[in-house]
């Protein structure tokens, strides 16, 4: 089976690992601060603060900016649950923006529409996540625009998204949000087996990231409410998690980096193979508007009403054939524990067509021409 995705390993990842294995440190030690100078040195991000997960990273970033119980947390539907329930696990309420048909990312004339509207009801959000999804950015100089008209604050979940560019601005720099949030778990551009990364530019919210996936700890003096007792001492100045990366998974993390350039001018590589190979086949090809450079993290192809299959019915054939694509996501509403919040599907009409007609066929940057090959005769008998 050849899967939709895939880390890439090599020797000198290997390498790097059993090095710290065989140092004094395999937590906490000098591979995370290495592993957070990389993604500054990328993201161009005055701040990088690496955590067990993006979930962590996405939790950590709603209490950093304040995000509590009365607040509003909105997002997009086509998303992992982990983009909402980081409001949820700070006790706020959630709500979805539904997603633009071309581009798949939250739809900013939609959420133009619904923060007007929320103005006149006093019910506007507090923080707003737009997903990058599939490695593509979303229209974040809007996004920002109407933040600063309405007195939100940003995070950006840039899962999918380590490598992308968007306006020249390397994803993750944050012009336009307060912070920005990767994710290194194996399916993704690079890899630290499991882990995150938060990005921001803003000191105040670095000072309070910095604590809040350590306990609530810090050993700086000028933080403190006492006179330290001696070079030993710390303090715990306010409620925070257990969220942080091993120098194990860091150390992995940086070796990968080194190769993130490669990685994403492969995937395009592939992408353009896969755009000349499919263009007669009756399905919707990702759409790449010339503002941005995915990352590519995933290559989702749309099933039109002129194909001779449905969705589940291409699933099972692709399947058979050996092609591992995958359905990425189911929208965030449909789930049971948020349907019992009265979410209504027929609210999310782009976010039902897409999740309809999605399939994720194989993208990675290790996927070889021959198994692109393969991928694409299978798609030809399935469609053709």
């Amino acid at each position: 089976m050849i899967p939709y995705g895939r880390q890439d390993i090599p020797q000198a990842d290997l390498d790097a690992v059993m090095a710290v294995l065989k140092s004094d440190f395999i937590t906490q030690g000098p591979a995370i601060p290495a592993f957070e100078a990389a993604i500054k040195a990328q993201t161009t991000a005055n701040h990088a603060f690496a955590v067990s997960s993006a979930t962590a990273a996405l939790h950590i970033a709603c209490l950093a900016i304040g995000l509590g119980p009365g607040d509003r947390l909105w997002t997009s539907p086509n998303t992992f649950v982990a983009s909402s329930n980081a409001g949820l696990y700070c006790g706020a309420d959630v709500d979805f923006i539904d997603i633009d048909p071309v581009t798949y990312n939250m739809s900013i004339d939609a959420l133009a529409a619904k923060l007007e509207a929320a103005e006149r009801a006093g019910t506007l959000p507090k923080v707003v996540i737009p997903v990058h999804f599939a490695g593509q950015s979303c229209d974040m100089e809007r996004i920002g625009a109407l933040r600063d008209k309405y007195g939100f604050q940003v995070i950006e979940d840039a899962s999918h998204a380590i490598g992308g560019d968007y306006r020249d601005q390397p994803v993750g720099a944050c012009p336009h949000s307060d912070i920005a949030v990767f994710s290194f778990h194996p399916v993704k551009i690079v890899t630290t087996a499991e882990g995150g990364v938060v990005t921001t530019n803003d000191d105040a919210l670095a000072e309070r990231l910095a604590m809040l996936r350590t306990h609530g700890i810090t050993r700086d003096p000028a933080l403190m409410r006492n006179a330290p007792d001696g070079p030993w001492y710390y303090e715990q100045v306010m409620l925070g998690l257990n969220y942080r990366m091993t120098d194990i998974q860091a150390a992995l993390g940086a070796s990968q980096m080194t190769r993130l350039g490669a990685y994403i001018d492969a995937r395009h590589a592939i992408r353009a193979r896969y755009d000349a190979a499919l263009s007669d086949l009756p399905l919707t090809l990702p759409h790449q508007p010339d503002w941005q450079r995915s990352a590519l993290h995933l290559y989702p192809i749309l099933i039109r009403d002129d194909a001779p299959m449905d969705r589940a019915q291409a699933f099972d054939a692709l399947r058979a054939a050996g092609i591992g694509v995958n359905v990425l996501y189911i929208p965030v509403y449909r789930q049971p524990w948020y349907a019992d919040m009265g979410f209504r599907r027929e609210d999310f009409p782009a976010a039902e067509d897409y999740y309809a007609r999605m399939l994720a066929i194989p993208m990675f940057a290790t996927l070889s021409e021959a198994d692109q090959d393969t991928v694409i005769a299978a798609l030809h008998d399935v469609f053709g």
